[in-house]
């Protein structure tokens, strides 16, 4: 691949990943929160705002919605840390050629402490991925 297809890539995993953490924060804000800080109480879905503070509910930031509203809004917020993430690495390789000349000298090269951040932002995420999914899985087996 050339660098400048890869620089474009790049570019738009970040154009995109952008879009996704904006269409995240208006949805957030319209709907009252988010099902990951929400819950499923007696058949009831429930979405949670801790940042939302121009709508006052009975139960504190609480709002009751349907339960493909509360899916969606699940499975948005399972996206939001793997699109982090792949922003993160994309601009990590958009930078690498100045990274890597900037850090020629010292105890660590530049190439090797890219590699180990990208490393360590795959095996971080991918974790976090994995318990938001087996949290939403648990959340929608309890509910049936």
């Amino acid at each position: 691949m050339t660098r400048r297809t890869r620089n474009f890539i790049c570019l738009w995993i970040i154009f995109l990943g952008l879009a996704n953490f904006v269409s995240y924060t208006i949805a957030y804000g319209y709907i009252g929160g988010d099902a990951k800080n929400g819950e499923i109480r007696d058949g009831q879905y429930f979405v949670r705002g801790h940042f939302i503070h121009f709508r006052q509910h009975p139960n504190g930031n609480e709002t009751e919605v349907s339960r493909g509203v509360w899916i969606y809004s699940y499975i948005h917020s399972i996206t939001i840390p793997p699109t982090v993430a792949a922003m993160i690495i994309s601009t990590l390789l958009l930078a690498r050629p100045h990274i890597i000349a900037t850090m020629r000298e010292g105890v660590i090269g530049g190439q090797t402490l890219i590699t180990i951040f990208m490393t360590v932002v795959i095996l971080f995420v991918g974790v976090i991925t994995i318990w938001f999914i087996l949290d939403f899985i648990t959340n929608l087996a309890s509910a049936e």
